[in-house]
Parts: structure tokens; C-alpha cells; sequence
């Protein structure tokens, strides 16, 4: 499954990468709308040694793919072939390669679909993400974990980069939030997405990832369960 790669490119086809774009999503009257009211490192830790790594892995992912699935459905409608030409975050274009490794630059929501697709076909397939007891885990499931999380990440990243206005308009900005900063305290716990790849949008993950001096009761409010 090699050949199902989303590479970035910061500066396409060569050309100078254009002017950055003021980053709404980094305003603090929107980065302070999270949940702060428990440590999320303890949440996304390996609770007991008795607990099988993989199966921890595969439960939190599923639940990722779940729920970014679910956010970027409130926004798809504004996101389309003629408004967003391309899957972009910041000054990065994500391409899709086929199965024959030819590089395709796909519409935002062709490229959403592709990867919904993808990790929809693996999370239910029996051979790599086993729901039966005694089932083993494959040889790969680490390297197709990570490769998961980093399309979910190029999601996500889009989603603050061409859709935060309707987020916001949609009193969202708080869900998209908190589902990011779990994923990304997530992903670094244990390393499934490269530095390089999230760098992006370390600005947003030092912020969101760091606790406030008093915690907001979020879930509480909204009766979000994570």
C-alpha cells in the first residue's frame, strides 16, 4: 500500500511560494475556546502495561478517523472543486500519488475523499486492524498507523487554513480545538507523524497544547465526550 502517499510541496512547481495569509484560527479570543479541564498526555497514554500498545493505537486512531471525519463534515460544503482548487494548509500543497506513483494535485474534496476512503478501508479490514480476540496485529500496522495520522493531520491543518470562518460561523472553533489538540499530543506520545510533516502548524500546537492558567469546562458545556 505503498503507493497511497500524500506528499507535500512547499513551493510547487518551482515557483516562489505565495505571501503568507493572516492565520484567523491563532487569535486568542478563538485559541482560548478548548479543553483545559484535564491533562490530555494522561488521556492519550498508554494506561497499563496489560494493555496491548497496537490495540491502544488502533482504538485512538479509529476514534481520530472518526471524528475528523465528523468535523470536516460540518464544513464540506463550503469546501469544493471551485473554491478550493487545491488541498492546501498554509504555504503547503498536499498531492496524491496512485497506484501507478503518478503524482495527482486533486481538489480539496478529492483529496478528502481519497483519504476518508483509504482509512475507512483499512480500519474495518480483519487482516490489519483486528477486532477479535487473539487476533495478531500485522507486521505493519505501525508504518499504516502513521501513515494515517498524517493524512488525518493534512485534514485537520486544512480545515484551520481554508474553513475556520465557517467553523466559527457554526460555533465550532471549539471542537475543532479540542480534536486537535488531542490528536496532536496524540501523534507526539508516540511519534506517528514526523516533525517536519506538523511543522506547519506548530505555531497553533505549542498554543492549543499548552495549558491555560485556568481551566475552561468545555466538555462540561457542550457535553463533548472525547
Amino acid at each position: 500500500m505503498d503507493w497511497l502517499m500524500g506528499k507535500s510541496k512547499t513551493k510547487p512547481n518551482g515557483k516562489k511560494a505565495p505571501a503568507e495569509e493572516k492565520k484567523h484560527y491563532m487569535e486568542p479570543e478563538y485559541t482560548k475556546v478548548r479543553v483545559v479541564d484535564f491533562d490530555l498526555k494522561d488521556l492519550v497514554s498508554l494506561p497499563t502495561k496489560e494493555i496491548d500498545l497496537n490495540e491502544w493505537l488502533a482504538n485512538n486512531t479509529t476514534t481520530f478517523f472518526n471524528l475528523i471525519n465528523l468535523q470536516y463534515s460540518t464544513i464540506s460544503e463550503f469546501c469544493t472543486g471551485d473554491t478550493c482548487q487545491a488541498m492546501t494548509a498554509c504555504n503547503t500543497i498536499y498531492y496524491w500519488y496512485d497506484e501507478r506513483g503518478k503524482k495527482m494535485k486533486c481538489t480539496a474534496p478529492q483529496y478528502v475523499d481519497l483519504v476518508m476512503t483509504f482509512v475507512q478501508k483499512l480500519v474495518t479490514d480483519e487482516e490489519i486492524f483486528p477486532t477479535k480476540y487473539g487476533k495478531d496485529f500485522p507486521n505493519s500496522f505501525e508504518s499504516l498507523v502513521k501513515k494515517v495520522c498524517r493524512y488525518l493531520f493534512h485534514v485537520l491543518a486544512h480545515i484551520y487554513w481554508a474553513h475556520f470562518k465557517e467553523t466559527v460561523a457554526l460555533e465550532l472553533q471549539g471542537h475543532l480545538n479540542t480534536l486537535y489538540a488531542h490528536f496532536i499530543v496524540f501523534v507526539r506520545e508516540f511519534n506517528l507523524v514526523e516533525p517536519k510533516e506538523t511543522c506547519i502548524m506548530d505555531d497553533l500546537s505549542e498554543v492549543l497544547c499548552a495549558p491555560l492558567p485556568h481551566y475552561i469546562a468545555y466538555l462540561k458545556v457542550h457535553s463533548v465526550v472525547w
